[in-house]
């Protein structure tokens, strides 16, 4: 009996852990079973579950819904799913074009604009350190790709230019129809015809000759240096009136003559004085210049039909009609400014058109003369594409120019061992009273260079 019972007990210590191990792995095994089961059908449900649709059964799916409705069942799910689908496919089609680029996750309907109006212009540095030289900003339901390297701005802003026919229109471009004409916005041929032929014209020869046109400039406006001795200068204001008046010649032939000292600039005439006093009429084109430009907000801060495209921008054209008409409204305002300005530019337009010894000085007279002689064809540049390409030099030049000078002279004031290298260097040039050609200022000015584009890196 103790041999038979010490037997049975050794083989219970031997086959309890052999019992346990089996029972282990059988338990494993079914739920492996089952979890391949469950995966196997419903492995293609998980790519489609964030669509909208009715509970799905096991094994049968929706084949009972099917049997009961028969071949009217999609039309029953279409009216009570279809709204839900197709307001989800509006707001997330741009957003799936753009799904691979990295950037911050956006919310529905705002984007990323509570990102904008938490941290101001200096989140996109933020953004490019996180996620890179390029990433995407949604600006409501409108995500944008952001370049933020000056190497691959270079490559897309001219080598790839041309592969980039058709830019989405943001809200603010929608709601002005004067900026829609210009280059920028332009589609398809009409858009590579425009391109070509403003690319003729800006040849290096071309841009050479501008040269004694912005020194003129530059040495009227140095006069206000002393003319305004006992005055503070704002060189922010002086660089954007110095930008605009080179632009004003360069692209309409026009002298504002807002950098002029103001005993000569009270005496200027130009091609703007429609109403009967030409400094009245340049204050006026001017002023709505800005208030146009100014009005061209992406944010949360501009007219209701700007807010309502950048969250809902099917709507937005509908409420601009309407909005427009009402007194008061920031539309209507936008509306009358456009409206002056665009009259103010066809004006300028008809009368060089007119002008047959208008020469070859400016873009507007090059577009004109090319026009006439058949080099341009006349669909394509119409009067009122004319007076907005013209436009659009003043509207990307003025502004953008000015911020670069200004925020140069800052940070060279905050460097005095620049400042004396900038100084030597262009003291050493040659007499005051020369004038440098296209290219001196590409060979002659290396640090010059250097400083501006440090400066352009940094802003």
């Amino acid at each position: 009996m103790d041999m038979a019972s010490k037997t049975i007990e050794r083989a219970m210590e031997i086959g309890l852990p052999l019992i346990r191990v089996s029972m282990i792995s059988s338990v494993c095994t079914i739920l492996a079973l089952l979890a391949g089961v469950v995966g196997y059908f419903y492995g293609p449900y998980w790519g489609v579950r964030k669509l909208p649709g009715p509970p799905a059964v096991p094994f049968v799916g929706h084949l009972p819904l099917l049997a009961k409705y028969g071949p009217d069942v999609f039309s029953v799910l279409a009216k009570r799913y279809g709204l839900l689908v197709g307001v989800l496919g509006y707001f997330y089609a741009p957003y799936w074009g753009v799904r691979r680029v990295p950037g911050p996750v956006a919310m529905p309907l705002v984007g990323n604009l509570p990102l904008l109006a938490k941290y101001g212009p200096g989140l996109f540095s933020v953004l490019s350190k996180q996620y890179g030289p390029i990433f995407r900003f949604h600006m409501g339901r409108q995500p944008l790709v952001i370049v933020a390297d000056p190497e691959l701005c270079r490559e897309v802003g001219i080598k790839k230019f041309k592969d980039i026919p058709n830019r989405s229109i943001p809200s603010p471009i929608s709601a002005s129809p004067l900026h829609q004409k210009g280059l920028f916005f332009t589609r398809d041929a009409r858009w590579s015809t425009m391109r070509n032929t403003i690319l003729s014209v800006y040849q290096p020869s071309h841009l050479a000759k501008l040269v004694p046109t912005m020194q003129a400039f530059v040495e009227s406006a140095t006069q206000n240096l002393h003319f305004n001795k006992e005055e503070d200068i704002i060189f922010s204001d002086l660089s954007l009136k110095l930008a605009t008046d080179v632009i004003g010649q360069v692209a309409f032939g026009v002298d504002f003559g807002l950098s002029k000292p103001r005993s000569t600039s009270d005496d200027s005439m130009n091609d703007l004085g429609h109403q009967g006093n030409s400094n009245e009429g340049v204050r006026n084109f001017i002023n709505q210049h800005i208030y146009s430009t100014t009005m061209l907000k992406m944010d949360l801060s501009g007219s209701f039909s700007i807010i309502l495209g950048l969250l809902v921008p099917i709507l937005q054209e509908p409420f601009r009609l309407i909005l427009k008409r009402i007194p008061g409204t920031m539309d209507w305002k936008v509306e009358r400014t456009n409206r002056d300005l665009s009259s103010r530019l066809d004006e300028i337009v008809v009368k060089r058109m007119e002008d047959k010894d208008r020469g070859s000085k400016d873009f507007l007279s090059l577009i004109l003369s090319a026009r006439e002689t058949g080099k341009l064809s006349k669909n394509v540049f119409t009067p009122d594409d004319i007076s907005a390409v013209t436009y659009e030099h003043l509207l990307a030049g003025s502004a953008t120019t000015s911020f670069t000078l200004s925020s140069t002279v800052y940070l060279v004031a905050g460097h005095p061992e620049v400042e004396k290298k900038l100084l030597k260097e262009i003291d050493s040039f040659g007499p005051h009273d020369q004038m440098p050609t296209a290219n001196d200022l590409q060979h002659k000015f290396p640090y010059l260079d250097q400083a501006s584009l440090r400066s352009i890196c940094l802003i």
